[in-house]
C-alpha cells in the first residue's frame, strides 16, 4: 500500500520525469492511496470546472484514505501539542495522521511538515534536484 502526499501527486500530474519513472517501477498490484485531504487540496488548486473534471478523472485510479473519528481525535492532540512549537499545519497533521492510522509510510518530500508526528514514517520516492 502506497500513500501519496500532495507534492508527489502534483509531480505525477505534471508528468515530472523522475516521478513518472518511479511510478512506472511500481507493481501493477500495488494499492495506491491518497489521503482524502490531499484530494481536497488538489481540487482546491483547480481554476475551473474543466480542470476539476480532468483532475477527477486522473485521480480515479487511486483509493482514498480517511481518518476514523478516533484518529481525528489523535490528530487533534498532535495539532494541539505541536501547533505553536513546530508551526504544525492543520492539513499536514491530518495527512500525517492518516498514514499513522493506516500503518503505512507517507511518500512525500515535505519532511519538515511531518517530522513531529509520532509514529509517522516518510519516504522520498525519487530524487529531486536541490
Amino acid at each position: 500500500m502506497i500513500l501519496l502526499d500532495s507534492d508527489v501527486m502534483i509531480d505525477l500530474l505534471r508528468q515530472y520525469p523522475p516521478a513518472i519513472s518511479w511510478f512506472d517501477t511500481l507493481n501493477d498490484d500495488e494499492e495506491l492511496l491518497l489521503p482524502g485531504y490531499v484530494v481536497m487540496e488538489l481540487i482546491q488548486g483547480c481554476r475551473n470546472k474543466v480542470e476539476q473534471e480532468r483532475l477527477q478523472l486522473e485521480l480515479a485510479i487511486y483509493g482514498i484514505a480517511w481518518l476514523a473519528p478516533v484518529d481525528c481525535g489523535k490528530a487533534l492532540d498532535v495539532f494541539t501539542e505541536y501547533r505553536l512549537s513546530d508551526n504544525a499545519g492543520l492539513l499536514d497533521v491530518l495527512i500525517g495522521q492518516t498514514a499513522v492510522a493506516w500503518s503505512v509510510q507517507l511518500y512525500t518530500f515535505n519532511q519538515k511538515h511531518y517530522r513531529f508526528i509520532p509514529g509517522l514514517q516518510t519516504i522520498q520516492p525519487y530524487e529531486k534536484p536541490i
